[in-house]
């Protein structure tokens, strides 16, 4: 499903969308960030493996923190344009697709080996926390007191993660690593080459890589459709997108206290098969906010044990040496789907699905399951990205047959 540690800010989603009233420029702060994430991640692990992890982290958050006080003062000058958040989140993107994969391989040389599946369900614990507070915080702040505050307090907090960083962790060093300087491309094309001979994590990846593009979809179709719902609203939104997420943080509390599975394979394909076989269906299907929150529910439960147990999966496979070419070849297949994703769930609801379901003549079959008005179209959608999701996940489980034996 989509990852977890995108950089873009709540907060800057809502400015511009207050001073544009776009839903379309507000989606290009997100392609904005996604791009340069995928197009250089690829080349990015093959720095990062040669570099000191912590330093590569600290610059880089130092770098994002800088963007953040350029905002400030543009904002403090009355001299923000849109333009400006586009640059800005673009080089947020840039930061942290040289930072992940440094941090992979951090964690990696941090956590023994059988704590991998815990600490993938504590992480994904605290991201599902952040995602559910920090919107809230953010939207509180903007409203009450202003962008300058919202600014503010993110610094704050920057400030504080740094400093420990810095000063009170201590992240050794991978003797094992290769320290002779390689050719960039050289060495891009060795994390590609070992995954071409691992046919387990290629096609873990290429199968994450196609549940995100579903994903991704769904999340435009999301709003456009419960906004529009006669028994929708902004309110109903925030409810499912709370249940989703309440969802996924009570997941990840079961990862932390359930015992390793006997096959991860198995329970990746069974996690994915059961987000792809209920929630879309549901929201295709379902008039109300109470089938649309057993939906989210059901749909993101078990996304804590597919994420635990592929993490667990690539840190085992990957050498220590090669982990951050590799993690930075799997965000660029893997990740690349995000923003195809986007731009093809914006087109469909607007040029396909909503026109279809305008022109269909009451009662016809397509009103009956996927009712009628603004909304139906995303509805339909809902139940073609349903049909889609289950069928990638029975594909994949074919080709990763062997693997769950």
């Amino acid at each position: 499903m989509k990852k977890e540690y995108k950089v873009l800010k709540p907060y800057f989603m809502l400015w511009l969308y207050l001073q544009s009233g776009s839903a379309l420029k507000t989606a290009l702060l997100s392609i904005c960030s996604y791009a340069p994430y995928v197009i250089m991640s690829i080349f990015a692990g093959a720095l990062s493996d040669r570099w000191n992890k912590k330093r590569t982290m600290l610059i880089c958050d130092l770098i994002a923190a800088l963007s953040t006080v350029a905002v400030l003062v543009l904002v403090k000058t009355d001299s923000l344009h849109i333009w400006h958040l586009y640059f800005l989140n673009a080089l947020n993107g840039l930061m942290n697709t040289v930072q992940q994969p440094a941090s992979e391989v951090a964690t990696t040389l941090l956590i023994p080996k059988e704590f991998y599946e815990k600490t993938s369900g504590l992480r994904s614990f605290s991201q599902s926390l952040n995602s559910i507070l920090t919107p809230i915080l953010a939207t509180v702040l903007f409203s009450f007191a202003g962008i300058e505050v919202v600014i503010a307090a993110d610094l704050i907090t920057f400030i504080i993660a740094f400093v420990t960083l810095w000063m009170f962790i201590q992240i050794p060093e991978n003797n094992h690593a290769k320290r002779e300087k390689e050719a960039l491309f050289t060495s891009t094309y060795k994390g590609l080459l070992w995954l071409t001979r691992n046919p387990l994590v290629l096609n873990l990846i290429l199968f994450l890589a196609s549940i995100n593009l579903i994903a991704s979809i769904y999340n435009v179709a999301l709003p456009a459709m419960v906004l529009s719902k006669q028994n929708g609203g902004e309110t109903i939104l925030s409810i499912v997108n709370s249940c989703a997420g309440i969802a996924t943080l009570f997941g990840s509390l079961l990862v932390a206290l359930f015992p390793a599975p006997k096959n991860r394979v198995r329970n990746i394909c069974l996690s994915l098969f059961l987000a792809m076989s209920t929630e879309n269906f549901m929201l295709a299907l379902g008039n109300n906010a109470l089938i649309w929150c057993s939906g989210a529910i059901l749909g993101w439960i078990m996304i804590p044990f597919m994420n635990a147990n592929m993490d667990v999966i690539f840190r085992s496979s990957i050498p220590l040496d090669m982990q951050g070419r590799v993690y930075s070849c799997r965000n660029t297949l893997q990740f690349f789907t995000i923003p195809a994703g986007y731009l093809l769930g914006g087109f469909l609801i607007d040029e396909v699905f909503e026109p279809l379901m305008l022109s269909q003549s009451t009662n016809t079959l397509f009103i009956q399951l996927f009712g009628s008005g603004k909304g139906s179209g995303a509805a339909m959608l809902f139940f073609i990205i349903g049909i889609a999701g289950v069928s990638i996940c029975l594909f994949f489980s074919f080709v990763l047959r062997k693997f769950t034996r």
